[in-house]
């Protein structure tokens, strides 16, 4: 029977620090693949290993049109310096970095980051989407849609997702990629949603107007 981890653990608990973890991924980032001793890092090269191994639907990651993969793979390595690093580091710098410093929030920083996020809004609804249902002009969703959400989504538990529902193509597009991934979507999102819960109280705290 084949066994296959994939390794979240919880950054509050710092066990991506701890010996066991280090074995697995020396950079002690997650996530991390499993796969009966085969060891693979990197959220991009996990899904598409998995999407091949497992011979996942064409949608999630098209491999008998190779224009449609090379729309998506467009937007994989579009992401990792845009929607994935902009998002991320506004996330990090409004909770994670005033907390880790047990100070307030640095909102020098943190617009130096937003500044950024209403161009990168911009280019996922003209280029990315167009007039698609999903990115790269699919009629399904695909791995670029997952990773694109669930970047975004980083935003909500920092009060902060006016940056991209302002965007009415955007929002829908989420909304359309929430909808069609439900109950999982939510299910793996149920820390971002409490956090959103908690920052209610400590955001105020750290600085934040909520």
């Amino acid at each position: 029977m084949l066994l296959c981890r994939l390794f979240f653990l919880s950054r509050n608990k710092c066990e991506h620090f701890k010996e066991e973890f280090t074995k697995l991924n020396p950079w002690q980032r997650v996530p991390v693949l499993d796969d009966n001793g085969f060891i693979l890092t990197e959220s991009v090269a996990i899904l598409r290993y998995l999407a091949s191994k497992y011979n996942l639907p064409e949608h999630w990651y098209p491999k008998n049109d190779l224009q449609k993969q090379a729309r998506i793979e467009e937007y994989l390595h579009w992401q990792h310096l845009n929607t994935r690093m902009q998002a991320a580091m506004v996330f990090q710098q409004k909770l994670i970095m005033p907390v880790a410093r047990q100070g307030k929030i640095d909102e020098v920083k943190v617009n130096r980051f937003k500044a950024e996020l209403p161009k990168i809004i911009e280019h996922i609804d003209q280029y990315f989407l167009k007039d698609g249902k999903y990115i790269g002009g699919n009629d399904d969703v695909s791995v670029a849609d997952l990773l694109g959400a669930c970047e975004l989504l980083q935003l909500y538990p920092v009060f902060e997702e006016d940056i991209y529902e302002t965007n009415k193509k955007v929002k829908q597009w989420m909304e359309r990629v929430r909808e069609r991934l439900n109950p999982y979507f939510d299910e793996g999102h149920g820390i971002t949603y409490r956090t959103r819960e908690t920052y209610k109280t400590l955001g105020p705290k750290l600085g934040a107007k909520l």
